[in-house]
């Protein structure tokens, strides 16, 4: 597997691992409909993972651009139109070919019916949701509301009745609009993703040791969960290597 395709990771996160399980962990924004795509194809490698039972996957907070207001007055084509400084008809090439490449993936994008907004409060719902249990369940729902049925990710009554689906307590997804219950955890995600070098995400980083940029194809992300796991879980020959067996070339007498 090329050094284009996936990097080592050094010296800017400490090593932390544990014996006979994988960590992962993804930097991605709610509103990068690459991350979508990219969450695909990963699950699709690591359903085919021998050892995807001792794989932990902790999502981690990234924004694309910070400076969203919280409701955008405007539609995704306006927005990277008149914020991003891109020509209409280069948007809406763009958004026909990420529509068509999710299309493969399982996934019914409609740009037409995205509401742009801030994702902030999203990425605090998903770090409540991971203190019990349900952090990948929020992850794929608001992914799948923003851009799959046009649901406004900023809106508080959204996420309220979205923690309810979720089964979260309503009094502390209630907090999540009175507090900044989270904000801290998010800021730090944001901070150790620019730490790492991270410019674009989705972003995946393999027990802190090799990060793959981008939605690359499964069989990439296959790859780099196979060699990973055999680098942590290295087989160890026991006994004495001249030991009568068979090769290639005969069996030893």
């Amino acid at each position: 597997m090329g050094e284009e395709n996936y990097s080592r990771v050094r010296n800017a996160l400490p090593v932390q691992q544990v014996a006979n399980s994988m960590k992962i962990e993804i930097w991605s924004d709610v509103a990068c409909p690459w991350c979508y795509i990219g969450k695909r194809r990963f699950e699709t490698a690591l359903a085919q993972f021998p050892h995807r039972d001792s794989v932990d996957i902790e999502w981690k907070s990234y924004q694309l651009d910070p400076s969203v207001p919280e409701h955008y007055d405007g539609t995704e084509l306006d927005y990277l139109s008149k914020r991003k400084g891109m020509a209409p008809e280069q948007v809406k090439q763009m958004f026909g070919h990420v529509t068509e490449t999710a299309k493969g993936e399982g996934l019914d994008y409609h740009f037409d019916k995205v509401v742009v907004a801030n994702s902030f409060t999203a990425h605090r719902l998903i770090h409540l949701a991971a203190t019990h249990g349900r952090q990948d369940a929020a992850k794929e729902q608001l992914l799948s509301d923003h851009f799959e049925h046009g649901k406004d990710i900023g809106n508080h009554e959204y996420l309220t009745e979205l923690g309810a689906r979720l089964e979260l307590p309503a009094d502390e997804v209630a907090e999540l609009f009175t507090s900044d219950r989270y904000t801290d955890e998010v800021n730090q995600d944001i901070n150790e993703a620019r730490a790492i070098g991270v410019t674009g995400v989705p972003f995946f980083v393999i027990d802190r040791k090799y990060g793959i940029s981008g939605a690359q194809p499964a069989e990439l992300f296959s790859q780099a969960l196979n060699q990973a796991w055999q680098e942590a879980n290295p087989l160890i020959p026991v006994g004495a290597s001249d030991a009568e067996a068979c090769g290639p070339d005969g069996c030893s007498i």
